[in-house]
């Protein structure tokens, strides 16, 4: 294990937090649209989070790796399923996707743990 993800996850959270303080307006317009986007309709919550963690690990962005990760655990994702999500992540984000890809898979098994 390279990383602490619960780590990681409870400092994004906290920087989160000071975000919202110091910009209140933009936090719930930015919360307003995740819960919408995330809403089950056609697809259930645990396929568009995992839709979320492909995006994220081919947008490489470490934080929402992290985030989704988490969040693909508690809505119900299995290690095969985030498995597949990484290979598509791979796909559409070629090489470096393979990196975060990799992240997102180490900080799956730590929330799953």
């Amino acid at each position: 294990m390279d990383k602490d993800y619960a780590a990681i996850s409870d400092a994004q959270d906290a920087r989160a937090t000071e975000l919202f303080r110091g910009h209140p307006d933009a936090m719930r317009a930015h919360r307003a649209i995740m819960q919408a986007a995330q809403e089950p309709k056609a697809l259930d919550a645990k396929t568009t989070e995992l839709m979320a963690l492909a995006i994220a690990i081919a947008q490489r962005c470490e934080g929402c790796v992290v985030y989704h990760a988490k969040q693909s655990f508690k809505k119900g994702a299995t290690r095969d399923e985030v498995l597949d999500t990484i290979a598509v992540a791979i796909e559409m984000g070629g090489g470096p996707a393979t990196v975060y890809g990799a992240n997102a898979l180490e900080a799956f098994d730590q929330f799953a743990g």
